[in-house]
């Protein structure tokens, strides 16, 4: 499961920026928006890491806002120009990968 672990673990940071890139979004939502889009296999304790290291790059900008219900804070998130910069190199990386993948995939399709 490792080579699924690390695969997964480069996708998230690039579905994730392009959620954000959507609008302004905090990490519940961007977790049911990757459920809604049948991310596969994916818990509230794998966007976070997430979510701290595209922080950490300066991919995000975060800010701390009061719930209306009494409740704890939550953390919005908001795409930087350099994280739209990393977005658009992923996608474009995606894209060949991608096109790759199912070039070599169908390429096997008889494989048992």
């Amino acid at each position: 499961m490792a080579v699924y672990d690390q695969m997964m673990k480069g996708l998230l940071d690039g579905a994730i920026l392009g959620l954000i890139a959507q609008g302004e979004t905090y990490g519940y939502e961007i977790l049911e928006k990757l459920k809604l889009n049948d991310f596969p296999e994916i818990s509230d304790g794998s966007i976070y890491p997430v979510l701290l290291r595209l922080d950490k790059k300066g991919y995000v900008t975060t800010r701390m806002v009061k719930s209306d219900n009494g409740g704890p804070k939550r953390k919005y998130y908001t795409i930087t120009a350099s994280g739209v910069e990393q977005l658009i190199i992923f996608k474009r990386k995606w894209t060949a990968l991608n096109h790759g993948m199912n070039n070599l995939m169908r390429s096997v399709e008889d494989v048992k």
